[in-house]
Parts: C-alpha cells; sequence; structure tokens
C-alpha cells in the first residue's frame, strides 16, 4: 500500500462513556489500530476531542456542563487525563505522543500558521505522534474552531494529508436521519458537499460531544476543497483504519484522489484565516483574468477601493459580477490611489513603482469555482 500521511479525528462519543470518563476498552480499541496504521508506514496525526466529556464528572457535574466556564474548567481536568491515558496505552508500543492545543488565533496569524506547520513537520519527521486539540481552556466563542471535525479539516489541509478519517458512532451518511427512519439510505461515496445537504443534515450529536452530522459534513467540504479525501464513519478492531484506507471501511468516502490537489499554505491561509482590511473593485477584464485565465490583477483593472490597508494585507475583490474572492495586495491604499486605472507602461514611465502587480495569481483565492 502507498505510504500516506494521515489525519484521525476521534469524538467524545468514540472516547467516553456516558458518564463522562474516559472508556479504556474504546481508547485501547483506537490506539492499537493507530499503532498498526504506523506499522504499515503510514503518517499519522490524532485531532482528539474528549478533553471537556472526561473531565466534568471530576468536578461535580452530572453531565456536560454549558456554561463557558465550566467548559473550560472540565478541559482543564481532563486534558490531562485524556494525554496521560494515551501516553500510556501508547506507550505498550513504543509510540511517543506529543500534545498539541491550537486556538483560531493561530491559525488567523500568518506568522503563528507558519510556526504551527514547521513545528508539526518536525514532529513528524522524529516519528512522534501528535495529537492535536483545540485549547478549551482558553478559548473564548469567537476564537473558537466550532468543534474538532473543523479543526481536523483545517489541519488536514495545514499539514498536507492524504486523508481524512472521522470517526463517529455511526457508520456515514444516510440520506435521513437512521436514528428516526428505518427506511433511510447508507451513502458509501459523495463526490462533493453540496449546500442541500448541509441543510438536510442538522442535528447536535451525542450527549458528551459538540458536533453532529453537519458539522461533519462542512469538515468535510473544508478538507476536500483542500485536497484531501475524508471517510465518515466507525470500525472496531486492529485493522480498521487499515481497512478504510483500503477502501473497505464502513462509512462514507468522500472526494476522489485523482480529482483533488493540494492547496499551498500560503493560499490556504488566505482562504480560510486571513483577516479581511479593505475591498478593491475591477472591471470585466480584470474579472475575467483572475477568474477564468489565472492571472494576476494589474493596477489597469482596479477602478476603485475602500479601507486603510497596508501592503500584504488581505484584502476582498469584487467585480461586476460581484464578489470574486480576496488576496494579498502588494500596495498600501496610499500607493494604490496613484496607481488606479493606469496600464503598466505608463506606470513603468512614472518610476512609481518596480513591480507592477496589486494582487500576484500565487496570493489570490477565487470564491467562484472553488479554490
Amino acid at each position: 500500500m502507498e505510504k500516506k500521511r494521515i489525519v484521525i479525528k476521534i469524538g467524545s462519543s468514540s472516547l467516553t462513556n456516558a458518564k463522562g470518563q474516559i472508556d479504556q476498552t474504546k481508547l485501547s480499541d483506537h490506539v492499537q489500530a493507530v499503532a498498526a496504521l504506523r506499522e504499515s508506514g503510514h503518517e499519522v496525526l490524532l485531532v482528539s476531542s474528549g478533553a471537556v466529556a472526561a473531565g466534568f464528572a471530576h468536578l461535580g457535574y452530572p453531565s456536560r456542563p454549558i456554561t463557558l466556564k465550566g467548559k473550560q474548567a472540565a478541559a482543564a481536568v481532563g486534558q490531562g487525563l485524556l494525554v496521560q491515558s494515551y501516553i500510556e496505552k501508547f506507550g505498550a508500543f513504543d509510540i511517543k505522543p506529543a500534545q498539541i492545543l491550537l486556538t483560531r488565533n493561530d491559525f488567523s496569524k500568518q506568522e503563528r500558521y507558519k510556526n504551527a506547520y514547521a513545528t508539526i513537520s518536525e514532529l513528524l519527521e522524529r516519528g512522534i505522534l501528535p495529537i492535536i486539540n483545540e485549547n478549551d481552556t482558553v478559548s473564548v466563542e469567537e476564537l473558537t474552531f466550532g468543534d474538532n471535525d473543523m479543526l481536523s479539516a483545517l489541519v488536514s489541509g495545514l499539514i498536507h494529508a492524504d486523508q481524512l478519517i472521522i470517526l463517529t458512532d455511526i457508520n456515514g451518511l444516510y440520506d435521513s436521519n437512521p436514528r428516526t427512519n428505518p427506511l433511510a439510505k447508507k451513502i458509501d461515496y459523495l463526490h462533493e458537499v453540496t449546500d442541500d445537504m448541509l441543510q438536510a443534515a442538522q442535528g447536535t450529536g451525542s450527549k458528551v460531544g459538540t458536533g453532529g452530522m453537519k458539522s461533519k459534513l462542512m469538515a468535510a467540504k473544508t478538507a476536500k476543497s483542500l485536497g484531501v479525501q475524508v471517510f465518515i464513519g466507525l470500525g472496531e478492531g486492529k485493522q480498521k483504519l487499515i481497512q478504510i484506507l483500503q477502501g473497505k471501511g464502513d462509512g462514507t468516502y468522500i472526494g476522489k484522489k485523482d480529482g483533488l490537489s493540494s492547496i499551498n499554505n500560503s493560499r490556504q491561509w488566505i482562504a480560510f484565516h486571513s483577516e479581511v482590511t479593505g475591498t478593491l473593485y475591477v472591471d470585466q477584464g480584470a474579472e475575467d483574468a483572475l477568474l477564468y485565465k489565472g492571472k494576476s490583477l494589474l493596477p489597469a483593472g482596479v477602478y476603485d477601493f475602500k479601507g486603510d490597508f497596508a501592503q500584504c494585507d488581505v484584502v476582498e475583490v469584487v467585480g461586476p459580477n460581484g464578489l470574486l474572492g480576496k488576496g494579498e495586495v502588494l500596495f498600501s491604499a496610499e500607493e494604490l490611489r496613484k496607481m488606479l486605472g493606469k496600464r503598466s507602461d505608463e506606470l513603468t514611465k512614472e518610476e512609481v513603482i518596480s513591480s507592477i502587480v496589486v494582487i500576484h495569481r500565487n496570493k489570490w483565492v477565487k470564491v467562484k469555482g472553488g479554490i
């Protein structure tokens, strides 16, 4: 089998019991399967939920807390218990785990985004198993990923994984809710995730988790846009992850590898994590060049803008037909004002600048037609 880089997301319901305690039988099953995957030569990263679910009982809560302070306190207790269990279990296979706790801020700040990639890459090169979770203890609502499903998708893109495996408590996607409709039909393969599917896939998940099937579909859509194949389902036993890679998993496969291409980290950051600081308005010629010809944006195509942006800030680009995408601008607002609508030869004669590109195509992400 071809050696691959695999991200495995394990949800709270797949790690804990109804009382909020870590289920050692479930945990051992996952650990043995990960060990088998590594023995086959694959690189593996874990995105593991379970900290809040593992910790709330130790604080005296009868069920998962609903307040922010309750969740954060439970995570503070549970994260240590969770990692301790992983270290003990993986130690039997001579596998050394490393804990990585992330917040949205680690992705939204470009330097921290690059550092996260460098750290994870170094761990993988040295044979360490990264175990990643959201830093629930300090995260606030506006700086969260929403759930670990989305975190796993973004991590998969960040480290250019070949496959994202989302393990859950149901064997894949159905055309309706199988828990309420006995005639629901299982979907073995999806080419893409549509908006209609997202609207239909409502639900909040289990009592100990935060993500329902809608969140998993959103994560799958994001991962696919970043060039990563996705599997959503369940399994049991030492060979379950290997069977999933072989196409024999009990779940739903999303995306074909031959139809996907990896997206470089710079464009990933622009697409999913950057803060927009301004808007450029372009004519029809510039719109066509950006969307259909793979060209960079030149000053001649820009007729107006708004915002007080600096060089290397990210701005949106709007054409005659609406929002086109966003990119990293190579000039400040003040510099761009002198260049509006001017052709390259005019700018060269005036010796205003050394470069005549406003947004380079390698720093551009389009909305229409995907990244």
